[in-house]
């Protein structure tokens, strides 16, 4: 039976199983392991997998995988949790980190013990004013890809009306979306939003967990996008997770680019301890 030595953060309870590939370093990353790991009935429970490794000339190497075992795609409060990590492990000497995250560069910075910013690379893509038919209703929706999709449904709208957003049935008009012909093949992430008192109310469905989570990063930063293009809200951009947390999303206009976003909350390391796996399970 092998030991994988394991810690579990939270990033406004967007929840994570970190591997320290420094402390593991014979364990493979697989698939199943994941899927293994991340179930919350067998497993420690998360809603995805988050590596660790040292790197050259940069602070750390990262990777993220989503419960389903699926990898590739940016995860902001994911990045924000490693960084947190990254300064318990000491691989951070200062305020300012620099790391690869699947190969990419990123930045970030320690603000205070309950607070971590991370640094994303500009949207690839913003589309606006997309029509999208969802449970016999037609929707109009945004799309970003800021290094993973996400389509934005401001339910407050007009064309939109869908209630409440703490009581309307998100899941079922998520995965209408989530599964449209018009974001085939990939799909794309799902959030909805309502704007009071200048903050952001979101909830978000995610590709590779197939539900609700209690949180969302780049969600986040594609919903303050895409609000602020409308010209509803006003940067830096607070949004109010399902759970109640804070995210703070900054970011400047140039011309019709968005340049010099960042991500801003809370991270917290939960728990360390050691996930025992039969040979046959590897």
């Amino acid at each position: 039976m092998n030991e994988i030595n394991f810690t579990k953060l939270t990033g406004a309870g967007n929840d994570f199983v970190l591997i320290d590939k420094k402390l593991n370093p014979k364990t493979s990353i697989t698939s199943e392991l994941i899927k293994r790991i991340c179930d919350r009935r067998y497993g420690v429970g998360a809603d995805g997998l988050l590596t660790i490794d040292d790197g050259d000339n940069i602070d750390f190497k990262m990777e993220y995988f989503n419960s389903d075992g699926s990898g590739g795609m940016l995860c902001g409060n994911g990045a924000r949790c490693v960084i947190k990590y990254a300064d318990y492990s000491k691989r951070i000497s200062g305020v300012d980190t620099k790391f690869t995250f699947n190969g990419e560069d990123f930045s970030g910075a320690l603000i205070d013990d309950n607070s971590i910013r991370f640094n994303l690379n500009s949207p690839t893509t913003i589309e606006q004013n997309i029509k999208i038919e969802a449970l016999n209703k037609k929707l109009n929706l945004s799309f970003v890809d800021i290094g993973a999709s996400h389509a934005v449904v401001n339910i407050d709208d007009s064309a939109n009306s869908l209630g409440d957003i703490e009581l309307f049935p998100m899941e079922e008009y998520a995965k209408a979306i989530r599964y449209s012909k018009h974001f085939e093949p990939l799909g794309t992430n799902v959030n909805f939003i309502s704007i009071k008192n200048n903050i952001i109310n979101i909830r978000t469905y995610e590709k590779g967990i197939e539900e609700e989570t209690f949180a969302c990063g780049t969600g986040s930063v594609a919903s303050a996008i895409i609000s602020f293009m409308e010209g509803k809200i006003s940067t830096p951009v607070k949004l109010k997770t399902k759970r109640g947390n804070i995210l703070e999303v900054d970011f400047q206009k140039n011309r019709n680019r968005i340049e010099n976003v960042t991500l801003t909350g809370p991270a917290k390391i939960v728990f360390q301890g050691i996930y025992k796996i039969d040979n046959e399970e590897n």
